[in-house]
């Protein structure tokens, strides 16, 4: 996998665009509001109600203020979605990029077989399903998961699915669907690891470098592209994948799936009518 060494003069090109940032009032979305701020982008931070001042800290920091905005919103509800939407384009006319940054982790394990009600059955995770949840509809992707931490895992999972399953509608419509993978990365959600990752000496991102991936693929007239950021490197690994899949899977198998493909490209997908 070769090194993504895209030139950062193209982030000049986000001089008067308009960035929707969920989860942007804190960590990885803060600092990817700081950097297209800085390039003149029209920035909307666009989290829950009760970080207003975290967000409002973020805008006075700005090098344009000016073109920053906080609007509250809970991404699990679609009208309030909706509403955003409607917010941005009343303020700045338009909306060119959305970042979907926003993401939880669960704070007791998917697996813990040993949470159980009164009569000794299982408890449903209620809590890990809404990790799942919020994170498939609000957050940027993680292509390996060994942690064992299930529902945010799972999650990040889903998202690379998901990628790839929308980039038929994304060219059909003329956008771009692309996916940032970060590797561990210090942020307030990471408080307690991060110390032992600085003990243990091995290299971490920044979300310096974590907001810059996300810029810069923005930039881009591309789309089903994953950046990986690793240990301060950003790495597409889609194409890569997709490069080795003879190797991976045989050539047989893979002339079976490539043909596939074409055929639920050229003829769509049914699915069942209920």
């Amino acid at each position: 996998m070769a090194d993504n060494t895209r030139d950062l003069h193209t982030l000049s090109t986000l001089a008067g665009k308009t960035v929707i940032v969920t989860g942007g009032a804190n960590g990885i979305g803060a600092e990817t509001v700081r950097l297209f701020n800085s390039h003149g982008a029209n920035t909307v931070i666009a989290d829950l109600e009760r970080t207003r001042a975290e967000g409002e800290t973020v805008i006075r920091s700005l090098q344009h203020p000016t073109s920053a905005l906080f609007i509250a919103v809970n991404i699990l509800i679609w009208d309030q979605i909706k509403a955003l939407f409607s917010q941005c384009i009343q303020n700045f006319g338009k909306i060119d990029i959305v970042v979907a940054n926003a993401g939880i982790r669960e704070s007791q394990s998917l697996f813990d077989i040993e949470n159980v009600d009164e009569q000794g059955e299982l408890r449903e995770s209620t809590e890990g399903f809404r990790v799942i949840d919020v994170n498939l509809k609000g957050t940027i992707n993680r292509y390996f998961g060994t942690t064992g931490v299930g529902a945010y895992i799972t999650s990040k999972h889903g998202l690379t699915g998901l990628l790839r399953a929308s980039q038929q509608v994304a060219r059909n419509l003329g956008i771009g669907v692309n996916a940032v993978a970060p590797f561990f990365t210090p942020t307030p959600t990471f408080k307690e690891l991060a110390e032992k990752w600085k003990n243990s000496g091995l290299k971490s991102n920044t979300p310096g470098d974590v907001a810059q991936a996300i810029a810069l693929a923005s930039t881009q007239k591309e789309t089903g592209k994953c950046y990986m950021v690793v240990g301060r490197k950003s790495v597409e690994v889609e194409d890569s994948r997709n490069a080795l899949l003879e190797q991976w899977l045989g050539r047989e198998t893979t002339e079976l799936l490539q043909s596939a493909v074409k055929l639920f490209v050229a003829n769509g997908y049914p699915l069942p009518q209920t």
